[in-house]
């Protein structure tokens, strides 16, 4: 058995994995760790868990760590991730990191969004873990860089159009909008449930960390620079994405054809589903799954994507990509 440590298990991406991972035939959660203010017995801190897990949330113990672990899921928020992750490379253990810490290539990039970038080294080395299109990279990486929620909806959307050289890369909107979870566990005055219940709003105009991620990717994808205008929302729900893009096509497409490209382009993919109709949050809820409708409107291609942000969002697709790390069948615990 794969022994699997999480390093911030007292979040949500932290319980969803511990939940994902207890299904798990080749895989055994071993270590549990997060900041000393927050530990306790895992139950304490995830009802859920009361009677199937019997684990401590301890603080972390890099010699614990090293006699426990194999694999770690780096759950940690973005500038933290950087000052543990050398530490557990240099240690020989494999890593799934999380935060946005390994994403972005360029240094110039990250610190303009994010802040100064201290592990430059491991940086050049980290595979991006788009499972569906970077899985042969991801074989055989040591530190593999789990993509951020919104750029996988918005990625997978448009991933066949970009391949297959058929929009216009200058000119892509993706409008989303995500479950309360998506802010994390710590509570804010904006996610208070009497001013989030029977609320929606935009936030990040024009400022949001996941843009230049989906720039990057959606321009290694196509060849060539891609500029994305993407605007995000929150809405009174626990948890996915729904993401609605709008991309300008180079040609006349009919709606079958677009219906078929997009089926070839995932028939071997088993946790991409091309629907015939837009798709529903709830259909892919505590799900890997990624449900897209491709569709032309007037003078557009516009996708739809759902998926679950905690899930395929993050720690399935951290399990998803730990499969394919190790060499385990791809839907090991997911379905």
């Amino acid at each position: 058995m794969l022994k699997v440590a999480i390093i911030g298990a007292s979040g949500y991406t932290g319980a969803d994995a511990v939940e994902i991972l207890l299904k798990h035939p080749h895989a055994e959660i071993t270590y549990l760790t997060a900041l000393p203010e927050e530990c306790c017995h895992i139950a304490q801190a995830f009802g859920q868990f009361t009677g199937r897990v019997n684990l401590d949330i301890e603080p972390l113990d890099f010699d614990k760590l090293s006699e426990k672990a194999e694999l770690v899921f780096c759950c940690l928020p973005h500038k933290v991730s950087m000052e543990f992750v050398p530490k557990l490379l240099e240690m020989g253990l494999k890593v799934i990191d999380f935060s946005a810490d390994y994403r972005l290539k360029n240094v110039e990039v990250y610190q303009k969004y994010y802040q100064t970038h201290t592990d430059p080294h491991n940086l050049a080395h980290a595979v991006y873990g788009l499972c569906e299109l970077y899985r042969d990279k991801i074989k055989n990486a040591r530190l593999t860089a789990n993509p951020g929620c919104f750029p996988t909806g918005a990625i997978l959307g448009i991933a066949p159009l970009l391949r297959n050289g058929l929009i216009h890369t200058d000119s892509i909107v993706v409008n989303a909008v995500t479950g309360v979870s998506g802010g994390g566990k710590n509570p804010s005055k904006n996610f208070h449930f009497p001013n989030m219940n029977e609320n929606i709003y935009a936030y990040g105009t024009g400022t949001h960390r996941h843009t230049p991620e989906m720039e990057q990717i959606a321009g290694e994808i196509a060849g060539k620079p891609a500029t994305v205008l993407f605007q995000p929302h929150v809405g009174p729900f626990d948890r996915g994405i729904l993401s609605t893009i709008y991309c300008t096509p180079k040609g006349k497409y009919e709606k079958h054809a677009l219906l078929d490209m997009y089926r070839k382009f995932y028939n071997s993919e088993p946790f991409v589903q091309v629907l015939e109709q837009p798709p529903h949050l709830k259909n892919v809820a505590r799900t890997n799954y990624c449900h897209i409708y491709p569709a032309i409107v007037k003078d557009r291609i516009v996708i739809f994507t759902a998926i679950d942000n905690l899930v395929k969002g993050a720690s399935g697709q951290a399990v998803q990509n730990m499969n394919i790390m190790y060499g385990f069948e791809e839907t090991a615990g997911l379905k």
